[in-house]
């Protein structure tokens, strides 16, 4: 495959095993599919003394124009415009988050995050560019079909292979991109099918602007393949909303709502409200899926001062009992759904990990945006994974309250022992199968979390483990701050050093469990 993207790091320095039943393929052509960021590392760069705020920014990527390959004389604020800038309280670092443009239209993964500490020096830089030979669109940037027509051809393309649809779980929209296909710049519209009937499906469309022709397609759908009184039998106590004579199990205190639905076995979401006259709870999935989706954003208030799942504190939906004894759970896009299992799984709201990996998908959804294949996709998973681990942290497992034929989904002590999972980088799968290996491959950096946090010897590398808590903050932080939509395992040890960097500083203990553990796990 050609390198065509540049791709830069500088600085100073699921739950899902069950397969989805409509499985996309996947265009192994993508950029994400084997594209590798370079790292350059640099000292701290500092601006002239006169340039201020933003215009760091344009000083800093003028210097380092020539890593871009774009050209010396493009205007770089035509092919960059800053979309988030957010500052860390704590630190005192800025963040900033960069989309490139060809002309108007974006390009599709081209996401920069540039970074700028208390000091005023720019210490990396994170992200890909497309380069100015690949910027060449053969057919010219006015698309030959509309949005209408783009999202027809997604829609009709689903149909043929599963059956007529049901109402869409997101209104329906295609984006226009310069997305890169077979090495090639292409036009091109990105939408998405996100049904529940006949089948949960979340397929993301590449659809060629000129002639609607489909470029590639995969499945979304992120998946946990895994309790008043809850599924276990334990007693819970949670808010709830009083409205008349009866209580709904809605929870007006956190952010803009906990809302728990019942789908009653149905894939019409979100369902019936639940509703008891004596705001005593006898279903257990629902009462685990509402307690759990609260314990999910106290650990995300309290520990990193982040309100709900977008940081703005949207409500956040769940559905208990969808479809018949549906063995998963998954967030859609705009909602928790969870079934009953049946033959491998339990009511799959009766696990915190399961409830926290989930979540934390919608997390990530809105910040890093990790593309779901290939080595985003299983560092896609593996955040969920951290996350979802950390809510109650009892333990090192995944999905082991819900898990029926097997101790867990998932050991992040010891990846080998479930699901075939793999724990060095040079063992990691490199097929096609599991949209690239998201959840094989995802035990890699799971495993390197796993020394980070706890420490211990791994293929000969020794690391002194810094606790969870260090731990949870470098990786949230790298997931809101550095990392992108193509980051890859490279660019995710440059990124937990950054962040590591900032929040301890660069000789700090955890840095240097941070760099032991990438290195034990063969991330170089």
């Amino acid at each position: 495959m050609l390198k065509v993207w540049s791709s830069i790091i500088t600085g100073a320095f699921l739950l899902g095993s069950v397969q989805a039943v409509h499985a996309a393929p996947q265009d192994p052509s993508a950029p994400s599919g084997g594209f590798a960021p370079q790292l350059i590392t640099e000292e701290n760069w500092s601006a002239p003394q006169a340039v201020t705020g933003e215009d760091k920014i344009w000083k800093y990527l003028e210097s380092k124009k020539e890593n871009f390959q774009i050209g010396k004389s493009v205007d770089l604020k035509k092919q960059l415009k800053i979309i988030e800038q957010t500052t860390n309280e704590k630190t005192g670092t800025q963040h900033y988050r960069l989309q490139q443009y060809v002309g108007d239209v974006p390009v599709y993964g081209g996401v920069q995050t540039v970074h700028i500490n208390k000091e005023g020096q720019v210490t990396s830089l994170i992200g890909d560019v497309l380069p100015e030979q690949k910027q060449q669109i053969p057919r010219g940037l006015t698309s030959q079909i509309s949005e209408a027509e783009a999202i027809a051809v997604a829609q009709k393309d689903t149909e043929a292979d599963v059956g007529k649809l049901g109402e869409p779980q997101m209104p329906p929209k295609a984006e226009l991109y310069v997305y890169l296909h077979e090495g090639q710049p292409v036009l091109t519209y990105v939408t998405e099918v996100n049904v529940l009937e006949p089948e949960p499906i979340r397929t993301r469309y590449f659809i060629d602007a000129d002639d609607g022709s489909i470029l590639s397609k995969y499945d979304i759908l992120t998946r946990a393949t895994g309790t008043g009184k809850g599924v276990l039998g334990d007693t819970k106590t949670f808010t709830t909303t009083q409205s008349g004579s009866t209580y709904q199990l809605k929870d007006t205190t956190r952010g803009q709502g906990i809302v728990t639905y019942n789908a009653g076995n149905q894939r019409l979401l979100p369902g019936m409200p639940l509703t008891s006259t004596n705001n005593i709870w006898n279903d257990g999935a629902a009462v685990d899926a509402h307690a759990y989706t609260a314990k999910v954003y106290d650990f995300y208030k309290n520990k990193f001062s982040r309100d709900g799942l977008d940081g703005k504190g949207s409500q956040i939906v769940s559905s208990v009992h969808v479809g018949y004894k549906w063995d998963n759970a998954g967030w859609t896009g705009t909602q928790m759904i969870y079934g009953d299992g049946g033959k491998k799984f339990r009511a799959l709201s009766a696990d915190p990990d399961v409830v926290g990996h989930e979540l934390t998908h919608g997390v990530i959804d809105k910040t890093a945006a990790l593309d779901y294949k290939d080595e985003s996709g299983a560092l896609n998973e593996s955040i969920a994974d951290i996350m979802g681990n950390a809510i109650e942290a009892k333990n090192w497992l995944m999905g082991d309250l819900v898990t029926l034929k097997q101790g867990a989904l998932r050991s992040m002590e010891n990846p080998k022992l479930y699901d075939d999972q793999r724990d060095h980088y040079q063992d990691r799968y490199i097929g096609t199968d599991d949209y690239g290996g998201v959840h094989t491959n995802s035990g890699i950096n799971n495993k390197a979390y796993y020394l980070i946090a706890q420490g211990g010897t791994h293929y000969g590398v020794t690391v002194n483990g810094i606790g969870r808590d260090a731990g949870e903050q470098i990786f949230y932080n790298a997931l809101v701050h550095y990392l992108t939509k193509f980051s890859n395992f490279s660019t995710m040890r440059a990124a937990a050093i950054a962040s590591a960097t900032e929040l301890y500083g660069a000789n700090s203990a955890q840095v240097n469990a941070v760099k032991k553990a990438y290195t034990a796990v063969g991330v170089n």
